[in-house]
């Protein structure tokens, strides 16, 4: 079975993550021409002894994943200070993982759940981003580019810019966007 995978992505909420959890399963797959990708949503900063330089766990994990035969272009890592997620309280079964997943893997980062209207009944509006009406304009702009999901009622622009407009109102601004607030690290 294992030899039949060509193509393998392993997450690793933090750096080492992967190698402790995979590192003899990614060498073999490796050696066997499977293309193994490798993601670090986080090289945990934070949790360095002492002394060592901010980017040691970044330069371990290239050290270690070309050392299981992973080439460097299939080695992605995040170094993140900051994580917007789907809300706790969407009732979307994926983004409810996601959020769960997000709070566990990135313990000491600053974490806000996002909005989404029609997938959140019960939403705590904690923080406010003031925006620019160009700022939503690029976001109307870029969520048209999803012509598949145009039919949809809530890719209207018109809507798009009013629960803006909304938002911004609440804290008297042009526009808004908003979030839960699960951590902040400053």
């Amino acid at each position: 079975m294992i030899g039949a995978w060509k193509r393998v992505l392993v997450l690793a909420p933090h750096t080492d993550d992967g190698e402790f959890g995979a590192g003899g399963t990614m060498t073999r797959l490796v050696e066997e021409g499977a293309d193994v990708r490798y993601v670090a949503f986080s090289i945990a900063t934070r949790s360095l002894p002492e002394g060592f330089p901010p980017d040691t766990l970044a330069q371990e994990v290239r050290a270690a994943t070309a050392e299981l035969g992973i080439s460097p272009e299939n080695l992605t890592v995040h170094d993140l200070d900051a994580v917007f997620q789907p809300s706790l309280h969407d009732i979307h079964q994926d983004h409810q993982v996601i959020a769960a997943e997000g709070l566990r893997a990135f313990k000491r980062t600053t974490i806000l759940g996002y909005e989404i209207p029609w997938n959140n009944f019960d939403f705590a509006y904690q923080a406010y981003f003031a925006l620019q009406e160009s700022h939503v304009e690029k976001k109307v702009s870029a969520l048209s580019k999803y012509a598949s999901q145009q039919h949809r009622r809530y890719s209207d622009p018109e809507y798009i810019r009013n629960v803006a407009r909304t938002h911004g109102i609440n804290v008297n601004r042009e526009f808004a966007e908003v979030f839960e607030v699960y951590r902040v690290v400053t």
